[in-house]
């Protein structure tokens, strides 16, 4: 399989399935002497400081095992932290130059509940390839396009023989079972983790819109939402997000968590209703309904509202506008699905 050249591939636009956001966890692997697993399902591409060493040589920001003086190859076995269908992956050997893997491939598995590290490594479990042995480049982003439509848990990445690689990145589609979800049991329709996706919006030059709907408080200022200074009058900026599954909108928390200097004067909420999966949402031709008219918000608060809703659904996609600009750590819409 050819390395995707493509500068962003239309895949790197979907979730990142084993993000240590969503709960993906780097569970066991073949050795990470010079630096830990962990590292791989961080944000970011990973960085790289000049002269910091540790008493075991080089610090990397990445996964990195040793160099291998005997037959085989290293490997490392994640779990997403979203069963889902898989559509690309990235593996990232940002600066590693001499030292990254020539080679790897990706296994993968299905298996229930939380399987134990002996289950995960034994011969009855039955990995499928996903990514056949591939060339690697240093110090890039390779990115493949993947072509398979099953759900997966669990992911093994191998490297030949040893070696470096920053980042593992897992874009696809979450799968949740929604025939498992009550009527009337509340759900959060805005979350990452039950396939909920920031789509658009209108600007996001501080920080990324998929914060917006990931799980946990922000850890800090840069896990949110923060458009830019912005001196036009009557300003507003806007996100879009489609929701895990249809349904109606009970309660609403917007929380503005370490925004102080910088949050939003007020903010607002629509909804729209389409299955048109081909809808342009930033068309003028779109009637968006109104759910929470303009409210004040807090520095550093998180804001609940309930009966502030005008209007519940059902509802696809909502629109999350701010006044005039600002940074938004969490947004959650909890409420009941439509079967």
């Amino acid at each position: 399989m050819e390395i995707n050249q493509t500068a962003h591939p239309k895949f790197t636009s979907l979730i990142d399935l084993a993000s240590e956001k969503i709960g993906g966890k780097a569970l066991i692997c073949s050795d990470d002497f010079f630096a830990e697993k962990e590292n791989l399902l961080k944000s970011g591409r990973g960085i790289f400081i000049a002269d910091k060493y540790t008493d075991r040589g080089k610090w990397m920001d990445g996964w990195e095992s040793r160099r291998k003086r005997s037959p085989g190859y290293d490997w490392c076995i994640i779990k997403l932290g979203a069963s889902g269908i898989i559509k690309g992956l990235d593996i990232d050997t940002n600066y590693f130059l001499g030292n990254h893997p020539p080679h790897a491939s990706v296994e993968v598995v299905n298996l229930d509940g939380n399987p134990s590290d002996e289950v995960l490594q034994s011969a009855e479990t039955k990995w499928v390839e996903l990514l056949p042995k591939a060339p690697i480049n240093p110090g890039s982003q390779n990115l493949f396009e993947i072509n398979n439509d099953q759900i997966w848990t669990h992911l093994r990445l191998n490297i030949y023989p040893d070696g470096g690689v920053a980042r593992l990145k897992v874009y696809g589609e979450v799968y949740k079972k929604w025939n498992l979800i009550k009527k009337d049991e509340v759900t959060d329709l805005a979350a990452a983790v039950n396939g909920a996706k920031s789509i658009i919006c209108n600007d996001m030059f501080f920080s990324h819109m998929d914060n917006l709907i990931m799980p946990g408080r922000g850890i800090n200022m840069g896990d949110g939402w923060e458009t830019k200074r912005n001196r036009t009058p009557n300003n507003r900026d806007w996100v879009i997000v489609k929701l895990a599954h249809i349904g109606e909108i009970r309660k609403i928390l917007i929380d503005t968590c370490h925004f102080k200097g910088n949050y939003p004067d007020t903010c607002s909420l629509e909804g729209i209703n389409t299955l048109n999966v081909n809808v342009d949402m930033n068309s003028a031709d779109l009637k968006w309904t109104e759910i929470l008219p303009k409210q004040k918000l807090q520095a550093d608060y998180e804001h609940y509202f309930e009966n502030e809703i005008i209007n519940q659904g059902p509802f696809t996609h909502v629109r999350l506008t701010i006044f005039p600009d600002g940074g938004i750590s969490r947004m959650r819409l909890f409420g009941n699905i439509i079967k």
